[in-house]
Order: structure tokens, then sequence, then C-alpha cells
């Protein structure tokens, strides 16, 4: 990040064709809108983005993407399988669309607040870190523990998939999270991910009465 020269910076959604808990997830309509269509615009909202894309096999979720201003990646089948891992799936992004930052959007965190995805490149941008992730500071404790004062519990930082940053040099390298790592808190409705039928019912539930921040 020594470079006078402003890195590239990618977007990008994984939205792969074959969910199986909520079969179609990426593109069922929730709160009056493709699910996919939420991270979409937060995505060409953000200032710091220099490009993104929808990276999919599926021709279905590329259609809808294009049809709300995303540009598509297409993803090889080989990697939209089940046991497909997002690494590979950034590599890939990486190889076809050299970057040097890379943020990963999931469209199963459809709430996000205006500036999260610039304040979490900006984290990356200051050199101090080598990887940012939004988390949600929690303060649980695991049953059958003496039940400690709230206020004495030090908070740990749940990753909850909304917003992630890394240098693409460590993504290429296998290495996404480097040595140090950076957080941006979040809010718990900020940190609803979907994957279940209750998931999805909460979302909606605060996509449709949240006020617009």
């Amino acid at each position: 990040m020594t470079d006078k020269k402003k890195p590239s910076i990618l977007g990008i959604t994984p939205a792969r064709g074959g969910s199986k808990q909520i079969p179609r997830k990426n593109i069922l309509p929730i709160a009056g809108k493709p699910l996919i269509a939420w991270t979409i615009e937060h995505a060409l909202a953000a200032k710091s983005l220099d490009r993104f894309v929808v990276s999919t096999e599926d021709a279905e979720i590329a259609e809808i993407s294009r049809g709300l201003g995303a540009d598509v990646l297409d993803r090889p089948a080989e990697l939209a399988r089940d046991e497909t891992d997002t690494l590979s799936v950034l590599q890939h992004a990486l190889r076809e669309i050299p970057s040097d930052i890379i943020v990963v959007l999931q469209c199963t965190s459809p709430i996000r607040s205006a500036g999260l995805i610039d304040r979490s490149v900006d984290l990356i941008l200051s050199g101090e870190v080598d990887c940012v992730g939004a988390v949600l500071p929690d303060k649980n404790y695991t049953f059958g523990q003496d039940m400690p004062r709230r206020q004495e519990i030090t908070s740990r930082p749940l990753d909850i998939g909304n917003v992630y940053v890394y240098r693409s040099d460590l993504v290429l390298a296998g290495t996404p999270f480097g040595k140090r790592i950076g957080t941006i808190d979040v809010s718990r409705e900020e940190a609803v991910e979907i994957d279940d039928d209750y998931d999805f019912w909460l979302a909606e539930k605060i996509l449709l009465e949240r006020p617009p921040k």
C-alpha cells in the first residue's frame, strides 16, 4: 500500500444458482425486489469501488443482475459446486480482472448502513491492516460458567458475512487474512445473514420497517 498510485478496487458478489436450504435464494423476492438487488444497489452506491461484478454460473441470476446495472463475471461450472470455497471464486475473479484490492459483498447480507463499504475500504487503504471484516460485537458466554455482569464481558468480533476487504496479492497466495486483521463493527440489523427461512423472514421485516440510514 506504499505505492502512490491509487490501488484498483474490485467489488464482487458471489451468487451461484444452486442454493439448497432455500432454493433460488439469491433471486427470491424480499421486501419488493430480488434478494441480490439490495447488495447490487449498495455496491453501485459505494464511491470506493472501481468496478463491481456478480460472479455466477446461472443464466437467470446473470440476467437479473445485468438488469439491475451490475456487470457479470461468468463463473466456470466447476467453481459453482456445493464444495467450492469462496477463496477459489475470488482467485478466479482476480485472474480475470486484476485488481489490487477485492471487496466481497454477499447477497445473503442485504442490510448495510450507508458508507459501510467505503469505511471498510478506507481502513485497508490506511495500510495498517491486511484485511477487513464487518463484525458484530458479541457478549454472550457459555452456559455452565458463572454468570458475569454484562459490562465485565469482553466482546468478541463475530464474523457476520456482510463486508470483507482483502489485499489481492494475499488472496492469490491463498492467505487472504494476512497477519493484521481489521474489523468494522456493525449493528444487529446489519448482522442478519440469510441461511434459512427464519433469517429470510427477519431480514424482510427489517428491510420493510427500518428507516433509511
